[in-house]
């Protein structure tokens, strides 16, 4: 996570803003294959695949979020160990990002950003779009960016201005999600949609969630929102299409809460029968300022695990320094 640590760690957001730009200064790194043209609209070599879609609403007037959309990587199915997950093609991924991404061309124009552009909501989408090559990939872009940095998720679970969350039970996160993807699914012109505000969830409708950093604390959310999600008949049928959630490198500013640890939310999710995949690195689980976020992985692997969930976890690059570059590479090794 790029965000804000504890006062005890001593940097001022002046000085973290700092550290960010020259950390990122000595990056080089270029997910394989990700090279865009200039419009940032297609894969070399395919058509135009990645649309952007602009202030798509959710089921209240006021929540709002763009979204980036990937068809199909046409061409990879075949190869793919994620094949048989799409085979009927209305198959959906959903990520929510990290501080600092952002769309391409405002990541251009913002100094402590632009060194960090091979991670550009963008790119992201192409490289998700490889991980599942037969699966809508939609990229969910923060409706707040604090600072032109800091992601904040109000949309979805009540957040202050750095993005750390107030869980609740009842935010309505679920009924934002799906209002989002339907929306959009309209607004893309996408065959065999998914109805915004209810109705019959359509044949063959798979979804799987994606978090990384700051944007698992919308996965967290939905866990404390599970168990009246699926006690409720407009979200039970969209819930039960949910196969699987990834969270990858979990972090946020707050103090606590950055895994989810209550035990019946934890239960709940077990129960659901959704495949845990829990992906981290010492940037996070590591960081002796905030010795918390390690404890709390542990404490939800080893919950979900004794509760009988399915569970997939791996800590990356565990024998190299804890660093902002292998935080993000998670995005490409999970």
């Amino acid at each position: 996570m790029i965000a804000v640590r504890r006062v005890a760690a001593g940097l001022s957001l002046l000085t973290m803003a700092n550290t960010m730009s020259s950390v990122a200064g000595s990056s080089s790194s270029e997910p394989a294959g990700m090279l865009l043209n200039g419009s940032l609209d297609a894969h070399p070599g395919s058509p135009p695949q990645l649309r952007r879609l602009a202030d798509v609403p959710g089921h209240k007037p006021d929540r709002v979020n763009d979204l980036l959309l990937l068809r199909p990587l046409e061409g990879l199915a075949a190869c793919s160990a994620d094949a048989e997950a799409s085979e009927d093609g209305n198959s959906h991924v959903v990520f929510f990002h990290g501080d600092i991404q952002n769309f391409h061309q405002e990541m251009l124009l913002q100094e402590e950003a632009a060194p960090w552009q091979s991670w550009s909501l963008e790119r992201v989408a192409l490289t998700l779009g490889r991980r599942f090559p037969n699966r809508y990939v939609w990229v969910v872009r923060a409706s707040r960016m604090y600072l032109h940095k800091f992601s904040s998720y109000p949309n979805f679970v009540e957040s202050n201005l750095f993005g750390a969350p107030e869980h609740s039970s009842d935010y309505g996160a679920f009924q934002h999600l799906r209002a989002l993807l339907g929306h959009g699914m309209e607004q893309a012109g996408l065959p065999n949609p998914l109805p915004p505000l209810g109705g019959p969830v359509p044949q063959g409708f798979h979804l799987a969630l994606v978090g990384f950093s700051k944007g698992c604390v919308v996965l967290n959310q939905l866990l404390y929102e599970l168990a009246g999600a699926r006690a409720r008949a407009g979200l039970a049928a969209f819930v039960e299409r949910i196969s699987d959630m990834y969270w990858l490198d979990g972090g946020h500013p707050g103090g606590s809460e950055t895994w989810v640890t209550e035990q019946r939310a934890l239960r709940e999710l077990a129960a659901s029968g959704v495949a845990v995949h829990a992906h981290v690195t010492p940037y996070e689980v590591r960081d002796p300022m905030r010795a918390w976020v390690g404890r709390e992985h542990l404490r939800f692997i080893r919950t979900l695990e004794e509760l009988g969930a399915r569970v997939e976890q791996k800590l990356h690059f565990e024998d190299e320094p804890p660093s902002i570059e292998n935080h993000f590479r998670v995005i490409q090794e999970f």
